[in-house]
C-alpha cells in the first residue's frame, strides 16, 4: 500500500494490455502520470512508441524525456513448453528487455529507473525452503530464461539508471490470470488439491503487485531483485481449502500429479507442482505495507 502521490511523470510501459500492464495504466493514468504505450504497430499518437523486438527495432525519439520504464513483454508460460513455444518463451523477454536497456541507456536525459519483469521461477524447485533476494538462483528452463532475462537490462545498469527486476509469484486477480483457472473446477464441484497438495504456493493480489510496482517506481532504495509476493505462502491443500470456504463447494476431488504432467508436459514440474515458498525482503526492507497480506483477506476481496 503506498500513501504519499509521485509528481507527475512520463511512463513508458511495454506489455501494457498484460493483466498486470492493464491494471498499472489504470491506476498510474489515474493519477495523472503520462503513459507511452509501446507497440508492436506504427504509432498512432503521442502516447504510443513503436517497437519490433524480433527486428531490434524501436522508436527512440519517441522516449526522449521519458521518466520511467516498465518493462512487462513476453510471451505467455501458461502453455504446454515445446521446444517452439520455449524459444518464443525466451526470446520474447530477453530479446525485448535488452533492446529497451540499450535504448534507453543512450537517451539524453536518461531515465531514472527501469522496473523489469521477472518470476519466482528464477530460484527453481526448492521445497520447503524459505527462499529470499540473496538465495541461490535455480538451473532449469524457467530459471535460466529469467537469469539471462535480468542479464538483458545490464546496459541500463551501466548507463547509472536504476534498474528493479520483479520476480513475481502467481498473480490473484477476479478474471484474469491464475485465479479463474483455479476456480473453475470449484463451479463445477470438482475442485480439489493438485498432486499431494504439499507444495508451497507463493501468491499476490494484483492491488498489492501495483502497489509494489509503484512503491519500486518512487522508492530510490530499492535496485536488483524484488520478490514479489504476498508475505504468507500457503501450500496448495491450504489453497484448496480457502478456495472452497470462500466459493462454498466441495474440494473433494485431488487431481493425481500423473494427470498433470501429461496435461501440460515440463510446465507441470517446474510452474505447477513445484514447491516455492518466498518472503518478500525487499519490499519489507523498503516498508511496503500489503494491502491484501493473507491468503483469506486476498479471496474475500477478489471472490
Amino acid at each position: 500500500m503506498y500513501h504519499s502521490r509521485m509528481n507527475h511523470r512520463v511512463i513508458a510501459i511495454s506489455g501494457s494490455s498484460g493483466l498486470i500492464g492493464s491494471a498499472l495504466v489504470h491506476a498510474l493514468s489515474r493519477e495523472g502520470h503520462v503513459i507511452k504505450h509501446l507497440v508492436r504497430h506504427a504509432a498512432r499518437d503521442e502516447t504510443e512508441v513503436s517497437w519490433d523486438p524480433q527486428r531490434g527495432e524501436i522508436d527512440a525519439t519517441r522516449l526522449t524525456g521519458v521518466d520511467a520504464v516498465i518493462n512487462l513483454a513476453g510471451e505467455k508460460l501458461d502453455q504446454r513448453w515445446t521446444d517452439d513455444a520455449k524459444q518464443r518463451i525466451r526470446e520474447s523477454r530477453v530479446k525485448g528487455t535488452a533492446l529497451i536497456a540499450r535504448t534507453i541507456a543512450t537517451l539524453t536525459p536518461k531515465p531514472r529507473v527501469m522496473l523489469s519483469g521477472s518470476a519466482i521461477g528464477i530460484y527453481g524447485d526448492r521445497g520447503d525452503d524459505v527462499l529470499t533476494e540473496s538465495s541461490t538462483l535455480g538451473d532449469d528452463f524457467l530459471a535460466s530464461v529469467c537469469k539471462e532475462w535480468e542479464s538483458a537490462t545490464q546496459p541500463a545498469s551501466d548507463a547509472g539508471i536504476r534498474v528493479v527486476h520483479s520476480r513475481t509469484g502467481i498473480v490473484l486477480a477476479k478474471d484474469r490470470g491464475a485465479l479463474p483457472k483455479l476456480v473453475m473446477p470449484f463451479r463445477f464441484g470438482v475442485g480439489g488439491r493438485l498432486g499431494s497438495g504439499e507444495q508451497w504456493m507463493s501468491w499476490v493480489a494484483l492491488t498489492d503487485v501495483v502497489g509494489a510496482m509503484r512503491h519500486a517506481l518512487t522508492d530510490d532504495s530499492m535496485s536488483g531483485p524484488m520478490n514479489l509476493v504476498a508475505p504468507n505462502a500457503v501450500r496448495n491443500e491450504e489453497m484448496t481449502q480457502a478456495l472452497s470456504h470462500e466459493l462454498h463447494r466441495p474440494a473433494l476431488l485431488p487431481v493425481p500429479r500423473v494427470a498433470i504432467k501429461i496435461l501440460l508436459g515440463e510446465m507441470a514440474d517446474a510452474a505447477v507442482l513445484a514447491g516455492q515458498r518466498f518472503e518478500p525482503r525487499a519490499l519489507r526492507d523498503a516498508h511496503y505495507v500489503f494491502a491484501l497480506p493473507t491468503l483469506e483477506q486476498a479471496l474475500a476481496a477478489i471472490l
